[in-house]
Formats: structure tokens, sequence, C-alpha cells
């Protein structure tokens, strides 16, 4: 009977990780599209709108983060787990999937009125109120697309492949309609039909595919799955506020062309770490469920060490790959990456002792917290340093905030893991 046991729980597991394997691999995929393929676009926007409309462009799709942040309400944590722990069950399902639509409409809603009031109230933002109103299509078409669910599900790759295609057809859109620097409006426009076409697909699939129905749940249901989204949306808000404030920043100290500088080397930092995000996605679900910590250690080490190697691929080869992608002139973005390449170096370390397994193994607090107290002191930096900003400072201060993060995330796994490790 104990031998019985032992072998069920034995292909639990083998089956588990290769679930994970699976779910890696799609999500490696999707992070490709949402991060990468713009690559192909960026060094063509930057030749045709030039620096100071692209770096506008990026201004606004960065101060439009903000508002992806909101609507986000930290579902894509709180959600993500509550599904994986409740897959089984369809009502609960139906619940959870019914409650996170229609909060997330009623922020979209909220986030739209808050957005024509300022672009209405700022004199620069009212001058160019149209690539801000544009933009905000982006926040509803990302608000929509359940990657929390497939997620929780560990069923990321159908999604995945559709999600790739509407973005491949994004990427191919600009090429045939912004041929003029007049034609920046497209780009969000682009963007924003992308998302909208990922998000109206996954949508049916999550209604078709897992016979999900969406119900009016009890004030009572939305307001428990709010309360237990809070402290992930401190978290999100957090990391949002130090990782995108800062093209929005820039731009609006330094103007739209250092933005444009800035934005260049950050789209590229960007598709660095995002090679790191499939596996904190992946691996918070499955460690909620599996706690598979001998999985854990492997992947953290496989993980760190591959990471190490590819920024100190991205240090040495800084200006002959950004001169490759945007051509000459942008020496400043190249100096600009090699310090991206050492925060790198730090974030996906920090990354994975966060969410994947100080959260995921019930030690959400260093996880959240981290992430907070880091963006304040970032803030409290920028605020500071404003009548000297640079581009390089607002680097210098993302190494600083980062370094905190990780120092927190270390002392919650000293203190609360070592044995669990150990084992």
């Amino acid at each position: 009977m104990v031998w019985l046991k032992q072998r069920i729980a034995g292909i639990y597991r083998h089956d588990g990780r290769r679930k994970l394997f699976s779910n890696v691999v799609a999500l490696s995929v999707l992070q490709a599209a949402n991060y990468i393929l713009p690559l192909i676009t960026v060094p063509y926007l930057v030749r045709v709108l030039g620096a100071e409309r692209f770096g506008l462009v990026m201004f606004a799709a960065a101060f439009n983060m903000y508002f992806v942040m909101l609507s986000d309400v930290g579902f894509d944590l709180s959600a993500t787990r509550a599904v994986a722990l409740s897959r089984d069950r369809l009502d609960t399902i139906n619940e959870i999937f019914s409650s996170v639509t229609i909060i997330k409409t009623a922020v979209l809603v909220i986030g739209f009125l808050i957005l024509v009031g300022l672009v209405m109230a700022i004199d620069r933002f009212r001058s160019e109120y149209a690539v801000f109103l544009i933009s905000y299509l982006v926040t509803v078409g990302q608000a929509y697309f359940p990657t929390w669910f497939f997620s929780g599900m560990e069923h990321m790759r159908l999604v995945t492949i559709l999600n790739v295609v509407a973005k491949l057809a994004f990427a191919l859109l600009i090429f045939v309609v912004v041929r003029r620097p007049e034609d920046y409006l497209y780009v969000p426009l682009m963007n924003a039909f992308g998302f909208a076409a990922a998000s109206a697909i996954s949508m049916v699939l999550v209604i078709r595919k897992f016979g999900v129905k969406l119900r009016i749940p009890p004030w009572s249901t939305l307001v428990f799955r709010l309360r237990e989204s809070a402290h992930f949306f401190v978290s999100r808000a957090s990391v949002s506020i130090y990782d995108n404030s800062n093209t929005f920043v820039v731009g609006l100290v330094l103007g739209n062309v250092a933005a444009g500088y800035y934005s260049a080397a950050e789209k590229l930092f960007k598709a660095m770490t995002a090679l790191q995000m499939p596996l904190t996605n992946s691996l918070y679900p499955y460690m909620s469920k599996s706690r598979d910590v001998r999985a854990y250690r492997k992947i953290f080490t496989t993980a760190t060490v591959g990471n190490a190697a590819l920024c100190l691929l991205v240090f040495v080869l800084a200006y002959p790959i950004v001169s490759l992608i945007y051509g000459a002139g942008f020496e400043l973005s190249a100096s600009l990456l090699r310090m991206f390449a050492i925060l790198t170096c730090i974030m996906v370390p920090s990354a994975l002792l966060g969410y994947p397994l100080l959260a995921a193994l019930g030690h959400s607090g260093y996880a959240n917290y981290s992430v907070v107290a880091a963006a304040v002191i970032h803030l409290l930096l920028l605020l500071v340093a404003i009548p000297i900003l640079s581009p390089h400072l607002v680097v210098v201060f993302l190494i600083i905030t980062q370094l905190i993060v990780l120092a927190i995330r270390v002392v919650g796994v000293r203190r609360h893991l070592t044995t669990v490790l150990a084992s």
C-alpha cells in the first residue's frame, strides 16, 4: 500500500513537471510576442518617426502603463492562484472569472474618466490628446486578455499561438501603414488592434473550451475578490512605479528626444527580462499547488547562471547590438543598455525568489512589500534628483531599488525557507 501511494505521487510529480515545462515553453513564446516581436518594428519606427515622435509615442505608452496597472487590480497573481487551487470546481471557476471580468470593466471605465480629466487639465497632454486617448485602447485590450486564467489552469499552448498571430499581424501592419512621421498615431492604434484581437479570441476560448459562463455574482463575492487581490495590487502597483514610470519621468523632465533614447535601450532590456517571466509566471501556480522544492532548486540555478551569461554578453556587445538594431546616433542608448545588463543580472534571481517561492509557500509579505519599499525609495530618489536628472541616473536608481528587493527576499528565504530548500 505504501509502495502504491509513492508510485501515484511519483506519477503526479512527473505529470506536474511535464505540464510546468509545457507552460514555460508556451509563456516563453507569449513573452517573445510581447517583447521581442516589437524589436522588429522599433528600429523601423525610430527611423521613420525620428527620435522626437518616437519618444512621444513611448511617452504616451509609459503614461498608459499606469492605467494598465490599475486595470490589473492584482488579479494576475490573486486570480491565478485562486484558479490553480479551484480548477476542478466549475462553479468556483465561473465565479472567479465573472468577478474578475466585472471588476476589470468597472475599473476601465473609472480609468478612462481619470485619463480624460488629466488630458484636458494638463497643457502638454492636451496638445497631443489623440495619442493618449488612442493609447488607452491598449489598456482595454490588455485588461481583457485572461492570461491569469490560462496560467492558473496551466493551459497556455493554444492561447499563446493565437496571441503570437495577433502580435505578428500588428507588426506587419506597422510596416504597411506607418510610412512618415505624421503617421505616429497609427502605432498605438495598431498595438491596440493586436491586443483586442488576442483578447477577443481568448475570451471565446475560455467560454467554449472550458465551459465557463459569465454570471453576475453577489456583491459580497465581488468585495471578497477585491480584498483578496488588494495586497497583490499594492505590490504590482509598486513594481509599475519603479519599472514603468521611468520613460514617463524622463520624457516629462527631459523631453521627448531623451525619452526616445531611453526607451530604445529599455526595449532591449525588457526583451532580456522577458526570458525569465515565463519561469516566474509558470512556477507560481505550479509551486502553489505542488510545493515541489527539488524542481524549483534546479530551475533557479539554471536560470540564474544562464541569465548571468546573457548579461555579460549584452554588456560586452552593447554598442554593436544597438548600432545593428537602431543605426548610428544611438550611442546614448548603448551606454544605457550596459547599465540595464547589470540590472537584469540582479532582477532574475530576485524575481524567482519572490512569487514562485516565498508567495507560493505562504510568505507573500516578503514578495509584496519588498517592492513597495523599493518603489517608495525609487520615487524619493527621482524627486530629489529632478534638478540633475539624466537617463543614466534613472538606471542607477533602478539598480539600487532592485538590490533592495533582492535583499529583503533573501532575508525572507533565510528566515523561513532555509530548512525547506535544504531538504
